[in-house]
């Protein structure tokens, strides 16, 4: 087969071409042996199968696109009610694209009766389901050879990273998966299929984490030929890091060691019987250790990065593992009963709180201990809706023109600003409220940009010289919209004590506020929620260990000394929000969340910290839920009271009791997309400050954030009911630097990347696959980038 490779090299060309090699005729299917549904469905009745480049080094995608007769398209777009452009009807219905991976199992065929078939999985369809592609009778079989050929060497690059070139045939071989079957994708024959396995039944009627790729293996297909078990390299576990001296061990357990495989998506059993053992190695560090009978797997630092999730219900403990150079792996143990888990559940996070606090965990007191344990545990919400079994809906959204190429489609790439000259990018987003703009802080320019009718960003202005009223240029470190959006208040890191107030209709600051001469500025919130709409003045400040209240009328010192509530011990206050009422939350970068009715008393209520320091901070306009970020994870809380005397009320009116504290809702990632993360970015997790939607009359039921290039939302809904598919994602070429919902909605997210700012339809996330996190995308949606002009030259 791999006698045709040295023709590839004239294929592949010229680098700078899109498009490596085309079959320009044939039909695509899906093809569902397995289902219910049906045996197969015709996608595209006339189609282009092609092999393109993406923006990014080794990685290639496989295109089917529909091909239009002459007139077909003008047609088709006067049924659907639009003006006939051919641009405007969507990639969705025209294109399909799959990243070139192994985990694909792309294979091709030449039947008896000469018809020539490519077959490949599909990933995010049920067990067994798979696209084929039947050629047209005009294609030779030597284009379907050489079509395969350049698949399998893009796999190659893929997976190594390394050019085709250094490929050798024994190992383009693991990337031919010709063997495996191809059923008939005939509507009008449909293949005879053998009934499932008890176990595959077993499979499909509920997942179970520790499934080998052997077992999630199609069964069997028509009359008695069996389908293969995968060929490919499943992934292999790094070398143990040399284990350091223990002081005290913690918790010593027997369990089953699985390590997750990326390319069939599950988890294989390396070893039937390891010893996990967790021991103190001194100055509050932690090490984790899984020996085997006859080897050691693999030993690391207890830190957050772990990313530890408990699952009782299959007994397993699911982890992530960091090598030196930066690679991630997932591993599971499965324990033998639920006193086995639970004993090393207990160990396990007592070395991790320690780390993170540096103070024993046998001080904690056992209700605060078991509010640490309760987060770190797959488990439903208490007071989810109540709802029958759900199907799955695909969320509807009509068509309201947004798009999805630059705005300034005519701009010289010369005139297009990719950098500063001094190195600057965008850092910082607020969202109005009341005028639908969005400001983007980039060092010491803030860009304007207008929301059009049509959810888009239309650039509006750009104020270039952010500076004092005695004209020293600085770059805000924190900002905040302020008197209905006419205002915004500004922070420079070099001068703690005071904030400054910028105009926005002059694009100036206008006023410098100083706070107080002993008590610094280290962030700020809203006096209520959406105060920003309305023209009040007052709002709250934090330093490290006090709360009070701002009011800008005040001559000479800005802070209301009735209104202070100062801490004698180091808080370590980080950021505070407020709900519509006024009710004020308080996170620290020791994790502790404080809940205040007003200024000036004491918190109603103090959860205690589970380790990590929280970084950003929302509660929902009712005060029900506290959206907590830290680096890692998101932790969601139900203020609302269950029982007791208080029941019905919410922790900012009336304390929890001593033994009821609320439940928290840790929302992270799994720890295999962590892994596959950092697989394709080289870079650990770093959220972003998490954010409800926003709407005075509009419900919080989506949550946004983001990590590197991802963006991130979690549907409120599938949080509460405990499902596991709770979040879709968004892959971008660079990081994301911030991003938050456009006010009113929950459909549209407006980000802003270090050099781009986007306004972005929700429906356009995907579920995290292994297709899905790898794809760089060509466009980042409905963008705008900053020409030149607008960078440089001050309109003030």
């Amino acid at each position: 087969m791999f006698m045709l490779r040295n023709a590839t090299k004239y294929i592949f060309g010229n680098a700078s071409k899109e498009s490596i090699i085309e079959i320009p005729q044939g039909k695509l299917y899906l093809v569902r042996p397995l289902s219910p549904k049906g045996t197969s469905e015709l996608i595209f009745r006339d189609a282009t199968a092609s092999i393109r480049r993406t923006g990014q080094d080794f990685h290639y995608q496989l295109v089917i696109q529909r091909a239009y007769e002459e007139g077909e398209a003008e047609l088709l777009a006067e049924e659907e009610g639009e003006d006939g452009d051919i641009d405007t009807l969507g990639t969705e219905k025209d294109e399909k694209t799959f990243l070139l991976d192994q985990s694909l199992h792309f294979r091709s065929e030449i039947r008896e009766d000469g018809e020539k078939v490519f077959a490949w999985q599909d990933l995010e369809g049920d067990l067994g389901d798979l696209y084929e592609f039947i050629c047209d009778e005009s294609i030779k079989p030597g284009e379907v050879s050489t079509f395969e050929i350049v698949a399998i060497e893009c796999q190659y690059e893929r997976k190594y990273r390394k050019p085709k070139d250094t490929a050798t045939d024994r190992q383009l071989q693991q990337f031919n998966f010709t063997e495996q079957p191809i059923p008939n994708a005939s509507p009008l024959a449909s293949p005879t299929i053998n009934p499932p396995t008890a176990e595959m039944a077993r499979r499909q009627s509920g997942p179970d984490p520790a499934a080998s790729a052997k077992e999630r293996t199609v069964a069997k297909r028509s009359g008695k030929q069996k389908a293969p078990v995968r060929e490919s390299t499943p992934t292999v576990a790094p070398p143990s890091a040399v284990k350091p001296d223990s002081r005290e061990t913690l918790v010593k357990e027997r369990a089953e060691l699985h390590l997750f495989d990326f390319e069939s998506g599950s988890f294989i059993l390396q070893d039937p019987s390891i010893v996990a053992t967790v021991s103190e190695t001194g100055n509050w560090q932690y090490w984790l250790q899984v020996t085997g009978a006859e080897k050691e797997w693999l030993g690391q630092r207890v830190v957050a990065d772990l990313n530890p999730v408990f699952n009782f219900e299959y007994l397993s403990f699911i982890f992530n593992h960091y090598t030196d150079d930066g690679s991630a792996y997932s591993w599971l143990l499965r324990f033998k009963d639920q006193d086995t888990e639970e004993r090393f559940q207990d160990g396990l996070m007592r070395a991790l709180w320690e780390q993170l606090n540096e103070t024993k965990w046998k001080k904690v007191d056992k209700d605060d201990q078991q509010y640490v344990l309760d987060a770190f545990q797959d488990m439903t919400m208490e007071d989810a809706p109540n709802e029958e079994e759900e199907e799955e809906e695909e969320e509807k959204v009509e068509d309201d023109g947004q798009k999805s190429e630059d705005y300034d489609s005519d701009e010289s790439q010369e005139d297009v600003v990719t950098r500063d000259a001094d190195g600057n990018v965008n850092s910082k987003l607020a969202v109005g409220y009341k005028h639908d703009r969005s400001f983007v802080v980039r060092g010491s320019k803030i860009g304007v940009f207008k929301h059009t009718p049509n959810n888009n960003l239309e650039f509006s202005t750009n104020i270039s010289k952010v500076e004092t009223p005695g004209g020293k240029l600085f770059s805000p470190d924190k900002v905040m919209l302020h008197s209905e959006d006419a205002n915004m208040i500004l922070q420079n890191k070099n001068n703690p004590n005071s904030l400054y107030r910028m105009d926005l209709e002059y694009g100036k600051v206008v006023d410098e506020w100083k706070i107080h001469d002993d008590i610094d500025v280290k962030s700020f919130a809203p006096d209520k929620k959406y105060a920003q709409m309305t023209g009040e003045q007052t709002f709250l400040g934090l330093s490290d260990n006090a709360l009070y209240r701002i009011d800008p009328r005040l001559s000479g010192n800005k802070l209301v000394d009735s209104e202070l509530k100062q801490y004698t011990s180091k808080s370590a206050f980080s950021n505070a929000a407020t709900t519509e009422q006024g009710y004020i939350a308080v996170a620290s970068e020791k994790g502790d969340i404080r809940m205040f009715d007003r200024l000036g008393l004491r918190a109603k209520t103090a959860l205690p910290a589970l380790g990590e320091a929280i970084i950003g901070l929302d509660v929902s306009a009712d005060g029900r839920w506290i959206l907590a970020t830290c680096r890692t994870y998101l932790m969601l809380i139900d203020a609302m009271q269950k029982e007791g005397k208080n029941e019905g009320k919410l922790g900012f009116e009336k304390p929890f009791a001593k033994d009821s504290k609320p439940q928290p809702r840790r929302l992270a990632l799994t720890p295999s997309h962590v892994a596959q993360f950092q697989y394709e970015t080289k870079a650990p997790l770093s959220f972003t400050p998490a954010r409800f939607n926003t709407g005075v009359d509009d419900k919080e039921t989506s949550i946004i954030t983001a990590t590197g290039p991802f963006i991130i939302t979690w549907n409120m809904k599938k949080v509460l009911n405990g499902r596991k598919d709770p979040y879709t994602i968004k892959r971008y070429e660079e990081e994301v630097k911030a991003d938050d919902f456009k006010y009113g909605s929950d459909k549209n997210v407006i980000v802003a990347l270090p050099n781009e700012v986007n306004m972005v339809a929700k429906q356009s996330f995907k579920k995290p696959t292994r297709e899905s996190i790898a794809a760089t995308p060509r466009g980042s949606g409905a963008r705008r980038r900053l020409g030149r002009e607008e960078v440089v030259n001050s309109p003030y």
